[in-house]
């Protein structure tokens, strides 16, 4: 697992211009003319691992402490994209995954490495300070079981030869070792351990085989880059070449087979506040090495290409919601294992209800439902009803991460105050700034927008009583990504309802809608 800040002003600079084709998506990177542009997914899915079963693409990524945990996309064509689930429905093995003892933002489940064979699907992660888990089911929807083995393995990347034996290769930054972890032979336990290969930097590996030759991918943390070796065995040797870095496409990633036996590299690219996104590039082989970009333009993932596969419908994962079913749509995730007696979509069906918890501040208040942010420019609107508000509730919308931008509905006695703070995730811990003390409230039915500008990493909110007008408050703040402090995320919008006394009331919402920002609408530059 990488992690790096940089603006991404260049490339939605670059970008913006083609927005026309798909006026009503935030982001859309099939053209609808035989072409895609990367991203393929304008918005933080980190880590990825790509594979093919027959005509389908499954594509694994990290959730961290967000819940339910590691979700799996779905493709036909590398390039439109649903979410088919996630693996754990909930998190287990650490009472902090329920937000106690200060919770585990920034740790939890990550690098997830998924595989399929003998008609099933494993997948191996290991949770932050446990053993590597080995999950396994013969659906990708699941339901996934798994066996813990005896050891931690770093983002471990799983393989499975063509005699069926199943292996680990291991590695971290921090040292460049190599480590080739056997299992034995039902996959339960770890048989043997031998270091094959040295590389310094190295870590987030991933074995793939073709004609032969054994190809083991590496991320390069100090360059933000990515190698590739090769060896006739998996014991080595192994001859090592540089491949790309973030300067020309992405780092931590590795191949994927086409069925008509082409290839594809499939990258993640740190990409300032909006996460860590992914690229997908053509491969071409020239003397058994695989080169990134095409014959004409290599070693370079490209802005733009034909589709991998052709005729395939546009497909994306969704984000607006009415809240009209009686299950969370999954592109919403608990910013920890939720309390589920604390929240409903069936007291009153058509509403997600959050029943105000316990905290005294966001970063500690559990049942806060995140979705993540979009680039490179969109605007998400809640409609609310406040009717159940009550004295003490802090009940709002706004950014969840580095940066938390909270525009909050407050509940008095007998009255009602929006309030709008700003926090930031420091190391020594969160810094909250009030931008807006109390503007008074009378009305039922209340509506709150954020704006953000991932090209010039801003945002702003405001607020509305029916929907038409609207006013900003606050000013504008900054939108940050820092691997060090917040979620280790992009930037997320977040729904939350906390009180900091003993009981409190709760919020209604009516729905949540995400789209592109007007092209004539400029958030202004954050303060400093």
């Amino acid at each position: 697992m990488l992690c790096g800040e940089k603006s991404i002003g260049a490339i939605a600079a670059g970008l913006l211009a083609l927005a026309g084709a798909a006026d009503a998506q935030v982001w859309r990177a099939d053209q609808g003319d035989g072409t895609y542009r990367n991203p393929v997914l304008f918005a933080d899915y980190p880590d990825p691992d790509i594979i093919r079963v027959g005509q389908d693409f499954y594509f694994a990524s990290t959730t961290f402490a967000n819940v339910p945990g590691i979700t799996i996309l779905h493709s036909r064509d590398l390039v439109n994209w649903r979410i088919s689930g996630h693996v754990l429905p909930r998190l287990d093995g650490d009472r902090r995954f329920d937000l106690r003892d200060g919770g585990v933002y920034r740790q939890g489940f990550f690098a997830a490495s998924l595989r399929h064979h003998g008609g099933r699907f494993f997948l191996a992660v290991t949770p932050v300070g446990m053993n590597t888990r080995l999950y396994s089911a013969t659906s990708i929807n699941g339901p996934w079981t798994f066996t813990e083995l005896d050891l931690q393995a770093f983002d471990p990347g799983l393989f499975f030869d063509d005699d069926g034996t199943g292996y680990i290769a291991t590695s971290i930054g921090s040292d460049g070792t190599i480590t080739l972890l056997t299992l034995n032979k039902d996959y339960s336990a770890v048989a043997s351990s031998r270091v094959i290969h040295f590389h310094k930097g190295a870590e987030g590996s991933k074995l793939i085989k073709r004609a032969g030759w054994y190809y083991l991918f590496n991320a390069i943390p100090n360059r933000l880059g990515m190698t590739v070796s090769r060896a006739r065995t998996l014991r080595g040797p192994w001859e090592t070449r540089p491949q790309i870095d973030d300067k020309s496409g992405g780092h931590q990633g590795a191949l994927v087979d086409l069925p008509d036996g082409g290839w594809y590299g499939f990258v993640m690219v740190d990409a300032g506040a909006i996460g860590r996104m992914t690229n997908i590039s053509p491969v071409f082989w020239k003397d058994d090495w695989p080169i990134w970009g095409t014959p004409d333009a290599p070693n370079r993932v490209p802005d733009r290409a034909p589709k991998p596969i052709s005729g395939q419908p546009f497909a994306e994962p969704p984000s607006s919601d009415d809240f009209a079913s009686a299950k969370l749509g999954p592109q919403w995730q608990w910013n920890h294992n939720p309390d589920d007696t604390r929240w409903s979509l069936t007291q009153r069906p058509g509403f997600l209800r959050l029943h105000a918890t316990r905290a005294a501040d966001l970063w500690s208040a559990r049942n806060t439902l995140t979705q993540k942010t979009q680039g490179p420019r969109g605007r998400a609107t809640v409609k609310l009803d406040l009717a159940g508000i009550r004295p003490g509730d802090v009940c709002g919308f706004g950014t969840f991460g580095k940066i938390s931008a909270q525009l909050s509905i407050v509940g008095g006695n007998g009255s009602r105050s929006l309030t709008m703070k700003v926090t930031d995730s420091t190391e020594a811990g969160p810094k909250t700034e009030t931008r807006v003390p109390a503007i008074p409230f009378t009305g039922r039915q209340l509506w709150l927008r954020v704006d953000t500008d991932f090209g010039r990493s801003t945002g702003q909110v405001a607020y509305s009583s029916d929907g038409a007008r609207w006013a900003a408050v606050g000013g504008a703040f900054p939108l940050r990504f820092d691997w060090r402090t917040g979620t280790f995320q992009g930037q997320q919008f977040a729904l939350s309802c906390y009180n900091p006394g003993a009981s409190g009331g709760h919020l209604d919402i009516d729905s949540f809608t995400l789209s592109a920002l007007p092209a004539d609408v400029i958030v202004p530059d954050a303060k400093p």
